[in-house]
């Protein structure tokens, strides 16, 4: 797992952190999903988004019967074995280019609380489990100043379909954001916020003082709040 900083607009240590999950809490897709059928298609046409829905039909299923979203998330990235680097990121622009111009992608509720934090002196910091070149196209459009999420395991100029470290669910997630906030010693988490829409989300959640879960239909619902982690 990684903490990529994006590039700050000046100096000024930031007055608190806020940690946003991407999907289905800042955007209304599942991106690694639409990205790997995608992708599947700029490959191999119609054959290989068929390829591609059954082997998602087929790791959707094994979660129904207990499969761990760690363990699904590592699954997922797998699909990637021998894709060309250079290519997955090229590819990975032009997916967000055309797939962020539907009026409907992000959600507003979300986006403007971002906005606020951002006026407010806060530093954003997404922190997902998504395909992790999707990652800065979102941060950069949202002026975000961190990507927290896994590192993908490299060959030269090939991915292995590995992680270098465990994935950015659940537990995965609490490590980086205990990472960033270290980063921050003048910061008190009690002071910060996050956003989520999963219970695999709460434990990030709470750990800092203002929790935020994003409903399916996009409106904000305050987290009670928990002992803090």
């Amino acid at each position: 797992m990684s903490i990529e900083p994006l590039s700050p607009q000046d100096d000024t240590p930031p007055a608190y952190l806020v940690f946003c999950d991407i999907d289905d809490t800042l955007i209304r897709c599942r991106s690694g999903v639409e990205f790997l059928r995608h992708y599947a298609g700029f490959r191999h046409g119609a054959e290989g988004v068929r390829a591609a829905d059954e082997l998602l039909a087929d790791l959707f299923a094994r979660m129904d019967g207990g499969m761990s979203r760690e363990e699904a998330n590592r699954e997922y990235h797998r699909a990637w074995r021998r894709s060309p680097v250079d290519e997955v990121e090229d590819q990975a622009g032009r997916w967000y280019e055309q797939r962020s111009r539907a009026a409907d992608f992000y959600i507003t509720e979300t986006v403007d609380a971002l906005r606020r934090h951002r006026a407010a002196g806060a530093a954003v910091a997404l922190v997902s489990g998504s395909f992790p070149p999707l990652m800065p196209h979102v941060a950069k459009a949202v002026g975000a100043q961190y990507v927290l999420g896994a590192r993908l395991e490299r060959c030269g100029r090939v991915l292995t379909g590995e992680l270098t470290g465990r994935p950015a669910i659940g537990e995965g997630k609490c490590v980086l954001v205990r990472e960033l906030l270290g980063l921050h010693p003048h910061i008190d988490p009690g002071n910060c916020h996050a956003y989520g829409d999963h219970p695999s989300d709460l434990p990030m959640l709470h750990m800092v003082g203002h929790a935020t879960l994003v409903t399916p239909d996009g409106s904000h619902a305050p987290v009670k709040p928990a002992a803090m982690v």
